[in-house]
């Protein structure tokens, strides 16, 4: 019955290992063919080194005979272990065990590398040696004397010619310089055409000009032999001459003849030849015969070299074999024993934790390991039972808290005594940390310095405002520990204390315009009737009660204005969207400033001129204008330069970023204030005349059309303020829809 059971596991589990088989068939198959094509590729290489044109008759180095033979001889044995690999995996697929062979394999690489390492090395030594023995006979140093002889009678041979050019180059140059005060048929010329070549080591010199029928005709010479001027100035050499050649040298009957123009330009040449020793132009010839009769005689040897060397590698591919040979049976020897351990073994992986081997028939090492096998399953068979009900008792509680952490909006924060993060939720994440940055294993201190310093003051809740992704939050946190760590959980109540404080202002605001306006109105009509009816009758301080009547008027007016802000923010009406031209609100918003303030220079920029967006035209420009308005204002408080031009700039971008539409408005003035993050906060404000109501309203605005403001420090001066649109949001707006997206963000720091 178990043997029954034990066949059909067998083959499901060859059936489940056959992909893996054949993959690694194909890998196997790959590397013997690419190692078969290094060999042929080395074989080839080396057949090209030896035979190939330039080193056919020199006899080759011993470091390089010694390399193309390793090089030959590695991939050569690699054949030769991945044929023993191949008759090694055959072998033990028809033993018992039936596995991929991979101790017989390892047995062959084992007794392979062993054989071949040290192989090698006695290779290398024996080529080395073999062939240094004979490099002493035809050694370098031998071929270089007799290759400097050669190189130093074609040497001698040019500097002659290069000499007689370059004097000759000279005379001509001294030449024309005397010619300047003498004529060529004076007798002090003649004189010194003497001393020129005397002093130059010259055999003769000659003036020829060639006539315009053709023929040279001599003007002046030094030639003991007294040849005539066609000799000395051949067709050729003047053909050369003409062709741009500042000098032709040539040498025959045992002299050097070079010919040079007198005059460039000119008909005139200068011949000067030099008699030379007919032993230095035949050395260079008897060089370079010693030289190739030295190349014939040292190639005799390369036949030896070769013949050392093939045996060598014979020898070494034999070794390899038989250590393969060697390995194949010594594997089949050993896994004889291992193949009852590896059956109990395949059965306790199919989960038979009772499979047993016989008791061992020996003392050796096979004989402990099957001892140790059957206690290690009774162990295993033990404790296996117990691992499971607590490992399933722990999947079940670590799914049940991960799904609470997951599923809950509050933030929960594990650290360690030391401070380092443990564990935290996805709520956590979001609120301290920026998406895709993994803060466990990091300490607290560098992820949240708040939270690591409300630890410190082991408070068990408080509030604590910390800055993350920019902005300043606040949270609600609670702390509690066990043995080994702390746990923090936390709100976000940022939004909140934000709408608490609006809808308080708010209320406010509608407190004081309801107790002031009421007032306002008749204290404003007294004081205009004041103004008309006693105006004439005051006499005694006419300008006194002029100057206080419109006092009070102007100031009742000033009140109805701050009334009239306080209304507005208190009772802001909801937007109606409707398509609309973003170019058009924002350049009107900046031409109502730009009228009222020519001192200060105003412009607009637009990556698109027709830009749509779905929004409420009278609040976006409202928001723009108050914008605009403290632009304005903070370039006025800054102070006054005596430099001609504008007193400020104010510029307006408007740009789009995918389905975003960015509005930026930027200045020049004096900057954000220092309590930069509440500028957004109702009557918060720098300015003596200012309510502090207007970026309230701009923020209220923007965030009823599901946009973002963020003010940054500009580059140079001044504050830069950006608007952020999600248009594509903003679409379904219009057509009615009801969609549920988070309140416009706000940020203000340093850029």
């Amino acid at each position: 019955m178990n043997g029954a059971t034990t066949l059909p596991k067998r083959a499901s589990a060859w059936r489940r290992q056959l992909p893996a088989f054949l993959r690694h068939g194909r890998l196997a198959a790959m590397v013997e063919g690419f190692t078969l094509a290094l060999f042929l590729g080395m074989a080839g290489l080396t057949y090209y080194m030896l035979s190939g044109s330039g080193q056919s008759y020199t006899l080759l180095t011993p470091p390089i005979v010694a390399l193309l033979l390793v090089a030959n001889l590695v991939p050569a044995i690699a054949l030769l272990m991945l044929l023993g690999r191949r008759v090694a995996k055959r072998r033990a697929a028809q033993s018992a065990i039936g596995s991929d062979g991979q101790l017989h394999v390892r047995l062959v690489a084992i007794f392979s590398i062993v054989a071949s390492v040290p192989m090698l090395l006695v290779v290398i030594f024996a080529s080395l040696l073999f062939q240094y023995g004979v490099q002493f006979w035809f050694s370098d140093s031998a071929r270089n004397m007799l290759q400097n002889a050669s190189d130093l009678a074609r040497g001698y041979y040019e500097q002659n010619l290069r000499e007689v050019g370059d004097e000759t180059v000279t005379m001509s140059s001294d030449l024309r310089k005397e010619l300047l005060d003498s004529q060529v048929n004076s007798p002090r010329f003649a004189e010194y055409l003497l001393y020129q070549v005397v002093g130059r080591k010259l055999s003769r010199a000659a003036i020829i000009e060639l006539g315009k029928d053709g023929i040279a005709r001599t003007a002046a010479t030094v030639d003991p032999e007294n040849r005539p001027a066609a000799d000395k100035l051949t067709p050729e050499v003047v053909k050369r001459l003409g062709e741009g050649e500042t000098i032709v040298v040539q040498t025959r009957n045992n002299q050097i003849d070079a010919v040079t123009l007198l005059y460039p330009g000119s008909k005139v040449y200068l011949y000067a030849s030099r008699n030379a020793d007919s032993s230095s132009f035949s050395n260079v010839a008897r060089a370079q015969k010693v030289l190739s009769d030295y190349d014939l005689f040292a190639a005799q040897s390369r036949a030896l070299q070769l013949r050392f060397n093939i045996a060598l590698f014979v020898g070494s591919l034999l070794l390899v074999g038989i250590a393969v040979y060697i390995a194949l049976a010594v594997a089949d020897w050993m896994v004889r024993p291992v193949n009852e351990l590896v059956t109990a073994a395949r059965r306790i992986t199919a989960g038979d934790l009772s499979a047993r081997v016989t008791g061992p028939k020996s003392r050796d090492e096979i004989g402990t390991l099957a001892a140790a096998f059957n206690r290690m399953t009774q162990r295993l068979e033990a404790q296996t039972g117990a691992l499971v009900a607590a490992n399933s008792q722990l999947d079940e509680r670590r799914a049940f808290i991960e799904a609470i952490l997951s599923g809950v909006s509050a933030g929960v924060l594990s650290v360690d005594f030391d401070g380092v993060v443990q564990l935290l939720n996805s709520s956590a994440a979001a609120i301290l940390v920026d998406e895709g940055d993994d803060p466990v294993g990091r300490p607290l201190l560098k992820v949240s310095p708040e939270l690591a310093e409300f630890i410190a003051s082991e408070d068990s809740a408080g509030i604590v405002q910390v800055r993350a992704h920019g902005d300043l939050r606040t949270l609600a946190v609670k702390r509690s520990q066990d043995a080994s760590r702390h746990i923090l959980t936390f709100d976000d109540i940022t939004q909140q204390l934000s709408d608490q404080r609006r809808a308080a202002w708010s209320d406010v605001a509608r407190r004081i315009a309801h107790e002031i306006k009421n007032p306002l109105t008749p204290i404003q009509l007294a004081a205009e009737r004041l103004q008309r009816r006693y105006a004439e009758e005051v006499t005694s301080d006419k300008a006194t009660f002029t100057r206080l009547t419109g006092t009070i008027v102007r100031q009742v007016g000033d009140l109805r204005r701050i009334v009239d802000e306080f209304s507005s923010f208190a009772r802001m009406p909801k937007p109606v969207f409707r398509r609309e031209a973003v170019g058009d609100i924002a350049r009107h918003a900046l031409f109502l400033h730009e009228v009222a303030h020519p001192d200060i220079r105003f412009e607009y920029e637009a990556d698109l001129p027709d830009l749509d967006m779905v929004c409420d035209r009278r609040q976006l420009g409202q928001a723009l204008t108050n914008i605009v308005k403290n632009a304005v204002e903070s370039i006025e408080q800054k102070p006054v330069s005596e430099n001609a031009g504008p007193h400020g700039h104010v510029r307006m971008a408007l740009g789009q970023s995918g389905e975003d539409i960015i509005i930026t408005v930027r200045d020049d003035g004096i900057g954000l204030p220092p309590e930069r993050d509440r500028i957004l906060e109702p009557y918060m404000t720098t300015r003596t005349k200012g309510t502090g109501l207007g970026l309230a309203i701009v923020k209220k605005i923007v965030e009823e059309h599901l946009g973002e403001i963020r003010f940054d420090d500009a580059q140079g001066g001044g504050a830069c303020v950006t608007l952020r649109f999600a248009a594509g949001a903003l679409e379904k707006m219009e057509e009615g829809q009801v969609i549920a997206l988070p309140k416009g963000k706000v940020t203000a720091n340093g850029a």
